[in-house]
């Protein structure tokens, strides 16, 4: 097995595919697309594409439609959504029945005159085929394949609707089932539909009390994973109003690492899409942009948090599958080596930082580079945090002037996996050299320790001050094996402090006695799932079990708030109220706040050995 096999085997069948629509269903791999669309007749509009979380509506005028996401298993077998638009809500399930698609709409409440379901048919990405009606048929052809679409209810038709292809439109005053293959009544579609969900209720019911997180994590990359017809791949950008809004698709560095261990939950192949898709973003410089868009352009100037080699150790851990390893192992080695060379000061510990000059990368442009201090606090992920305020840039060294806990305790984190991943494929040649680099950022680190204040700071370069301003990433230092029993249990206090971090909702991302605190807007005070993911993590490698447990459990109560009430899984929340949609600029579906259910998931048992290494070692 190779990756090109495995993708290959992936990109087959009718899965939501289409970044553009939750609404569309696409077979793969000849791209003939499904896409329902509503026309409502109280004042004329047409819904053509759905999304979840959008304020407006796609037009600019009309209100938003409202996507209630439910189920979407891994292998796309089984989908449920509900949607509201113009005082209309409607439910639609999907189901597989062998190869072919079945598809239930079914209207929960009404306007005075009837909505009208129409069934789009097309060849996307500028596949060739042709689409036509035929009766009460939809017929797609594609080179010698041939897909029949088929409807129930009374036929409609209306001029004025926004269609460029073959149709099917049908009253919608009751259950309306579509089915692909052959005709299938109302009954033999909801029946397919009702066994597909059963099916799906009861591999769920394996997770016992935490069946809600799995199905909420398992729902967030569904709904988000999508095809990308430029390099012919299936990835899960964050979420699809991110990737609409930048041509097609945006891949954040850190973000798609960790929804490749997310992934790994339930499908080793989508795991594996993520990342290996990822790393295949690794510019020339060598290391992985902290962007990727669907237009072309790539930061040429930043990487981002390094941890691609954890999350692949995580997702080895669940499939043990070494060739996986052995194809990504080299080019996260070459991001290891380059994060040494480029931000790892004398002293060892690391600088977040910005490279002047861009590098042409293959026949994509990368942008310029910021180059300061702001293109430096984009490369820590943590765009706005307050604690990279005030602090000097220095152009000579491309660094910020502040050695960083975070940072270099992620670079320890990064080292471990990469000798533990060495190990575990023959490569024990390059056990020596990544030692010394572990070593001399765990020598980095306890420089950062301030004994009389029992925590580890980040230090100003220039004046040799250490800075008060701290966040969740403080507690990387915990990565290193070198922070002994005693200095864990003080590190615990500032975590219990609730001047600092103790309170309802956890972990904001700075101290809650930080005067940027109140803005709670974005890395200003808000709640961000990977941060407290992040620390979990490094706290699984130590004895600090009651912290641990006591982050787990605030972790799911932040997740279930939104979820239960709006299915919302935001890209931040509230340290103050816990809430998500308070601001504007929280995507309302971004897959990494599932971070929060894998923490759940992790401490009641139902993933094994989260966070502890495959071989002890110092």
């Amino acid at each position: 097995m190779n990756y090109q096999m495995l993708k290959n085997e992936y990109l087959q069948g009718w899965h939501t595919w289409n970044v553009r629509s939750v609404l569309s269903h696409v077979h793969m791999p000849d791209g003939f697309a499904l896409n329902l669309a509503l026309k409502e007749y109280r004042e004329g509009h047409y819904l053509k594409e759905a999304l979840i979380g959008r304020f407006q509506g796609a037009d600019g005028q009309t209100s938003a439609e409202t996507v209630f996401p439910g189920a979407h298993a891994f292998d796309g077998s089984y989908t449920e959504l509900r949607l509201e638009w113009c005082d209309l809500e409607i439910r639609v399930q999907s189901a597989y029945d062998g190869e072919d698609l079945v598809l239930l709409v079914e209207p929960l409440r009404q306007q005075m005159h009837p909505a009208m379901l129409v069934v789009e048919g097309g060849f996307l990405w500028c596949r060739g085929g042709t689409v036509m009606q035929q009766g009460r048929t939809l017929i797609g052809t594609h080179d010698m394949s041939e897909t029949v679409v088929y409807t129930t209810g009374a036929p409609a038709w209306d001029p004025n609707i926004p269609v460029q292809t073959a149709c099917l439109c049908v009253v919608l005053d009751g259950p309306v089932a579509i089915s692909t293959g052959k005709y299938r009544t109302l009954e033999e579609v909801e029946h397919i539909v009702s066994e597909r969900c059963r099916h799906h209720d009861e591999q769920l019911k394996a997770y016992g009390p935490m069946q809600a997180m799995y199905e909420a994590l398992e729902s967030a990359l569904g709904w988000d994973t999508i095809y990308d017809p430029k390099k012919n791949r299936v990835i899960s950008p964050v979420s699809r109003l991110w990737s609409i809004n930048n041509g097609g698709y945006v891949l954040f560095c850190w973000d798609t690492f960790f929804a490749g261990f997310m992934a790994a939950l339930g499908s080793r192949e989508l795991a594996y899409s993520n990342l290996q898709e990822i790393l295949n973003e690794q510019t020339s410089a060598g290391f992985v942009p902290n962007f990727a868009y669907a237009t072309g352009q790539v930061s040429a100037d930043r990487s981002q948090p390094p941890v691609g080699s954890a999350m692949l150790l995580e997702t080895y851990r669940i499939y043990k599958d070494k060739w996986i390893v052995e194809d990504m192992f080299d080019d996260l080695l070459r991001w290891n080596e380059w994060f040494a060379a480029h931000r790892m000061n004398e002293s060892g510990a690391l600088c977040w930082g910005s490279e002047a000059i861009p590098v042409l990368y293959g026949n994509r442009w990368e942008s310029e580079g910021v180059h300061d201090r702001y293109g430096a606090a984009l490369e820590s992920g943590l765009d706005n945090s307050p604690m990279y305020e005030d602090i000097p840039f220095i152009a000579e060294s491309n660094r910020l002037a502040l050695e960083d806990v975070g940072l270099t305790g992620l670079y320890i984190l990064d080292c471990r996996s990469l000798i533990e991943l060495a190990r575990e494929i023959g490569r024990e040649e390059r056990l020596p050299e990544l030692q010394g680099r572990m070593d001399q950022a765990c020598r980095g680190l306890e420089q950062l320790w301030d004994e009389e204040r029992g925590f580890y700071y980040n230090r100003r370069t220039d004046t040799g001050a250490f800075s008060r301003r701290i966040s969740p990433t403080n507690f990387y230092a915990l990565f290193s094996p070198d922070v002994t029993p005693k200095r864990q249990e003080r590190i615990a206090q500032h975590y219990f402090d609730p001047e600092e971090f103790y309170g309802d909702w956890m972990l904001p991302s700075i101290a809650r006695n930080d005067p940027a605190f109140p803005d709670q807007n974005y890395w200003r005070g808000r709640v961000w799932a990977p941060l407290n993911f992040l620390v979990y993590l490094a706290l699984a490698r130590t004895g600090l079990t009651d912290v641990r447990k006591d982050l787990a459990q605030k972790s799911a109560r932040l997740f279930v708030k939104e979820w239960s009430e709006h299915r919302h899984i935001h890209e931040n929340y509230s340290a103050i109220s816990g809430a998500g949609c308070d601001v504007p600029n929280s995507d309302r579906f971004y897959h990494w706040g599932a971070l929060l259910c894998v923490i759940a998931l992790a401490e009641d048992g139902y993933i094994q050995d989260l966070g502890l290494p495959l071989h002890w070692y110092q």
